[in-house]
């Protein structure tokens, strides 16, 4: 497939007003981009981008997503909207500068329709493609971001913005305007996880005979059902990803689909949590698992012990043995920063695993300490062994989702706390049983008595779905209320804090798919702004951290991209013309950075208006 025809199939999708409508039409362009030709074979189909009759498929899945990778890849491009601009800035000619690109980014709104304003074509014969426009396909695009992802070491940012520019250089305004929003991850064609879920299912899981219903009188009708739904649903949760589904799907059907299981090394999304009270859970499940709620970050734990373990993080046999990986809730590799968790797992654990539990850095008595001390740990690349010394960290694991080639999400929590139990005594977190609202308070006082956050209550007969959250686990905390928001602004500080941001613009999400792409006005609204709480290292932190996303600045004022969740506190939540919410947090201050949510995590306009006691 050109990527000329993703990118008009793109466009029209964007267009397109109605949800069903929507999903009809990427299943109609799933169902193109499976006709081709290529391997049929499910575990080959992942890199299999080469020649014009390669399997477009994975590609296309993914991309309609803004992803290279599966969601479980490790592996980024790495391309910041710095380095976009110099590559739109190169291919549009001598005369237009990185600059130039900024100012038309701060009236167009999205790198897209800037990139979509320039013609690239006098630059052609620099980027050594010959006299005529080679036509850009999926499988090619697809084949040169991978090796745009792999560049490292020296010189490897000045290789990626020549690979780039020549990216660039090839597209016509559709094409540019594509590329550029799949480079920075950010499709914004109204085209959410769920959207492609039911149209793989549409595309690959439905009789051929059986037509949509489709008239002047009548709204198009999706012919899946809710068993090839909760096929796709199922191989999603356990593989995360996409393309491979799709494929599977096309190729085997619903029996394919319910054969994939997990494979250790190869992360999942974690089961989320609603937040409830105690009534709530004894009138919902009658006996309540209860479980301390550690004031730690998220981790998955995968191994394999065996003579060859090499830390890789590779997919592997048993047999071949996978050094202790660790992962965070957003499934990216901290292994590396948390050496001495590695440590723990690989000298008390004897059986392949995957474990969920919590990272909690401990004082030298072993009792908890804050969540920020956590945060200086977590996700670190230097300095590891010195920050070892300072900040000890312990592992809670309270799930069990893998044991000894054993797949155990469909078992009841009960269940996989034994299975828990049985692999890692050492680190298994205790579970107890209640009936009633005061044996639950008695729990949490203890709880917090030995300096926890409070307690989770569980059904103790659920199965672990990941990447839901459903009313299984409710969390109950007994402080004072804090939100999860995203940095969509800031204003340059005063005095001394001169060169940092000092103020931040918060925003929440709109709906499910906001985290596809957006500003505060598009995806996210705003709800207030934060500058108390902030030391001098968290400012200078925020500010290195947010500088790569400023998309636009106005006098003291920048828009920022949402990329960052942080975490504030409140007094009280008051309705406001001021932000595009129509609420604003009274006396708002920063708790923190939440390294382990993405802005898909964040909380919704909806939970403000909860909060606030209306009824939206």
């Amino acid at each position: 497939m050109e990527f000329a025809t993703f990118a008009a199939r793109a466009e029209q999708l964007a267009a397109e007003p109605g949800d069903i409508g929507t999903t009809l039409a990427v299943a109609d362009l799933l169902e193109a981009a499976g006709s081709r030709g290529g391997s049929n074979d499910a575990a080959d189909r992942d890199d299999a981008t080469e020649g014009d009759d390669a399997d477009d498929l994975a590609t296309v899945t993914r991309f309609l997503l803004g992803r290279v990778f599966p969601a479980h890849d490790t592996r980024t491009l790495d391309i910041g909207p710095a380095l976009c601009r110099e590559a739109i800035a190169r291919a549009a000619g001598p005369n237009v500068t990185a600059a130039d690109v900024e100012d038309r980014l701060a009236s167009a709104g999205e790198i897209g329709a800037v990139a979509a304003g320039f013609d690239f074509g006098g630059q052609r014969g620099l980027a050594a493609f010959g006299e005529g426009r080679d036509a850009l396909t999926v499988a090619g695009l697809d084949a040169s971001l991978r090796e745009l992802a792999a560049a490292s070491g020296d010189g490897s940012e000045s290789r990626k913005l020549d690979s780039l520019f020549g990216l660039f250089n090839r597209c016509d305004p559709a094409e540019a305007k594509f590329l550029a929003r799949l480079v920075l991850g950010e499709m914004r064609i109204g085209v959410g996880e769920g959207t492609v879920r039911d149209a793989i299912a549409e595309a690959f899981l439905t009789d051929p005979e059986s037509e949509s219903a489709e008239s002047d009188d009548e709204e198009p009708t999706r012919r899946a059902d809710d068993e090839a739904v909760g096929a796709v649903e199922r191989a999603l949760q356990v593989t995360n990803d996409y393309g491979r589904v799709a494929a599977l799907s096309r190729d085997e059907g619903i029996a394919g689909l319910r054969k994939e299981g997990l494979v250790v090394g190869r992360p999942v999304q974690a089961m989320l949590a609603q937040a409830g009270t105690a009534t709530d859970a004894v009138e919902a499940f009658g006996e309540v698992a209860v479980e301390t709620k550690f004031d730690g970050a998220r981790v998955q734990v995968h191994y394999v012990p065996g003579e060859g373990d090499d830390g890789d993080g590779a997919e592997t046999d048993a047999v071949d043995g996978l050094g202790p990986k660790l992962y965070s809730r957003n499934m990216d590799d901290v292994t590396d920063a948390l050496p001495e968790i590695v440590e723990h797992v690989a000298a008390r654990v004897d059986v392949p695993v995957i474990l969920d539990g919590e990272v909690v850095a401990v004082d030298d008595a072993g009792d908890p300490l804050p969540f920020q001390e956590v945060l200086r740990r977590f996700r670190r690349k230097h300095d590891v062994g010195r920050m070892r010394e300072e900040v000890s960290l312990r592992l809670h694991a309270f799930d069990c989702l893998h044991a000894d080639g054993v797949d155990l999400l469909d078992e009841p929590l009960r269940v996989r706390h034994t299975h828990l139990v049985e692999v890692f005594p050492d680190a298994a977190a205790t579970l107890e049983f209640a009936n009633d609202a005061e044996a639950i308070a008695a729990a949490e006082a203890a709880a917090l008595d030995a300096g926890h956050e409070g307690v989770m209550l569980k059904d103790p007969d659920a199965a672990y779905t990941p990447g839901d959250r459903g009313q299984e686990w409710l969390k109950r905390k007994p402080d004072v209320e804090t939100l999860d928001a995203v940095v969509v602004g800031a204003e340059w500080g005063e005095g001394r804090r001169a060169d940092l941001f000092g103020t931040f613009l918060l925003g929440v999400r709109t709906g499910p798919d906001a985290a596809d792409g957006g500003t505060g006005d598009g995806g996210f609204a705003t709800v207030g702004k934060v500058a108390t709480g902030l030391t001098d290292e968290a400012l200078a932190d925020l500010t290195e951290r947010l500088e790569p996303h400023v998309v636009g600045e106005s006098g003291t004022e920048l828009s920022i991209r949402p990329e960052v969740v942080v975490e504030v506190g409140y007094e009280e939540i008051q309705t406001s013309p001021t932000y595009s919410s129509g609420y604003a947090l009274r006396f708002p201050r920063f708790v923190g950075v939440r390294e382990d949510k993405s802005v898909a995590d964040a909380d919704s306009l909806e939970r403000i208006a909860r909060l606030a006691g209306d009824s939206a």
